[in-house]
C-alpha cells in the first residue's frame, strides 16, 4: 500500500495543527497563571504597605515594659510574703493587740500551717480562730487593727454577739484570720 503525497501532507498538517493547538493551550494556561500570580503579588504588596512597622514596634516595646513591670510587682509581692512562717508569732501579736484595744482573748485555735494557692502562687497559711470579749467599740477597733496589722494576713470573718442590750461591756466576737507566707523560690 502506497501512501500518496497528498495524504502525507494532510497527516502532516493535522499533526502540525494538533501540535500548534497544544502549544497555544499551554501558553494560554501559563499566561493565566502568571496573571493570577501578578494579582496576588499586587495584593500582598498592598497589604504589606498597610502594615505600620513603627506602630508594631512601639506596641511591642509597650508590652515588654508592661511585662517587666508585672514581673517586678510579682517579685515585690514575693518579698513581702517571704517572711518565714515560724518568725511570725501570730498568737503573740493577737494577744498584744487585744491588750492594747481593751478586749480579752478567751480562746484561740489553729489547725496549724497549711498551704494554699493564691493566683497561681503557693503560700503557707496559718488559719486561726479566736474568740474575744469586751465592749463593742473595742471589739470593732481590735478587728480593724488586727486586719491592718498583718500585711500578709486577712480577717476572713467576724461575728459579734451582744449579750445584753443594756450593757456595752458584754459582747463577744468570733474571728477567723489567715496569715500567708510565700514559700517558693
Amino acid at each position: 500500500m502506497k501512501i500518496s503525497k497528498r495524504l502525507l501532507l494532510i497527516i502532516g498538517i493535522g499533526v502540525f495543527a494538533i501540535l500548534l493547538f497544544t502549544l497555544y493551550r499551554g501558553y494560554s494556561q501559563a499566561a493565566d497563571e502568571q496573571s493570577q500570580l501578578s494579582n496576588q503579588l499586587t495584593l500582598a504588596k498592598s497589604r504589606l504597605a498597610g502594615l505600620n512597622l513603627e506602630q508594631l514596634s512601639s506596641r511591642q516595646a509597650e508590652l515588654e515594659e508592661q511585662l517587666s513591670q508585672a514581673a517586678s510587682e510579682l517579685e515585690a509581692v514575693k518579698v513581702m510574703l517571704s517572711q518565714p512562717v515560724g518568725s511570725v508569732n501570730v498568737t503573740s501579736v493577737l494577744f498584744d493587740l487585744a491588750k492594747a484595744c481593751g478586749v480579752e482573748v478567751i480562746e484561740v485555735t489553729s489547725p496549724g500551717p497549711t498551704t494554699e494557692n493564691l493566683e497561681g502562687v503557693t503560700c503557707s497559711v496559718i488559719p486561726l480562730t479566736a474568740r474575744v470579749e469586751g465592749e463593742v467599740s473595742n471589739l470593732v477597733s481590735f478587728v480593724t487593727r488586727l486586719n491592718s496589722h498583718f500585711t500578709t494576713g486577712v480577717v476572713k470573718s467576724v461575728t459579734i454577739n451582744v449579750l445584753e442590750a443594756t450593757s456595752s461591756d458584754n459582747a463577744s466576737a468570733n474571728i477567723q484570720l489567715a496569715v500567708y507566707s510565700y514559700q517558693g523560690g
